[in-house]
């Protein structure tokens, strides 16, 4: 495949090494330096477009990639209450768009999981709480993972109605606390407690190489397509 690198921040880069490791090409880079060449991308030069770029650039940089009609595979987080409207942009131009909170296969199986534990534990007596930890140059919070892991949570078991990213007293909200750490590539723990033991699980990733080579993987899977994707339809869950 030719693809095009919008985002060349250290998840650039590491994609970048996977991309030549695999065989394929580097057709354009789109850094803060010539962010306006982004308009430059066309199905004639890239077949897929992988984005990892900041919260307040993201919209922008997904829709100029969409209105040249190229696929791009977005891993970008803080973007999402624009979601819906990606989705029907990417329809209205006929091309193909990847969305994920998260690329590692780990952490989609922890989704999974996460949802399971949701529905053993409704009405159960236990109090559920969520923490994050990334490194400080994250720039939005909560992390999308951990608002993926809050929906799931909250839409398989009623105890819950919606979450709040600071600690709370109120018993239908999940609370979901955030810290940013030096050197920390993501951590997110869900916790239930009650007066007579405490049950989590958890996920630390070791390094962004999991996260790299998801998005590889996602843009092999969209490179041709049309439409609206995931990692369930990557991942067959």
């Amino acid at each position: 495949m030719k693809v095009g690198l919008v985002g060349y921040g250290k998840m650039g880069q590491a994609i970048e090494k996977i991309l030549l490791d695999r065989g394929h090409s580097i057709s354009k880079i789109i850094n803060i330096d010539n962010v306006n060449e982004v308009n430059e991308i066309t199905p004639e030069t890239t077949d897929v477009v992988i984005e990892f770029t900041a919260p307040e650039s993201a919209l922008s940089n997904i829709k100029a990639v969409l209105s040249n009609k190229v696929p791009i595979v977005s891993g970008s987080t803080g973007w999402l209450a624009h979601y819906q409207e990606v989705v029907d942009f990417c329809k209205k131009q006929d091309t193909g768009f990847f969305y994920a909170s998260n690329y590692s296969l780990g952490v989609n199986i922890f989704f999974k999981l996460n949802q399971q534990l949701a529905k053993m534990m409704e009405g159960r007596g236990y109090s559920s709480e969520m923490l994050e930890i990334h490194h400080t140059q994250k720039l939005d919070a909560p992390s999308g993972t951990a608002i993926t892991l809050a929906e799931g949570l909250i839409a398989n078991n009623s105890d819950k109605t919606s979450w709040v990213n600071e600690p709370t007293d109120k018993a239908k909200e999940l609370a979901i606390i955030s810290e940013r750490v030096d050197s920390v590539p993501g951590t997110h723990d869900v916790t239930y407690s009650s007066e007579v033991d405490t049950i989590k699980i958890s996920h630390v990733a070791h390094n962004r190489q999991g996260f790299a080579q998801g998005a590889v993987m996602a843009a092999e899977y969209l490179a041709g397509k049309k439409g609206v994707y995931s990692m369930n339809d990557l991942l067959n869950f």
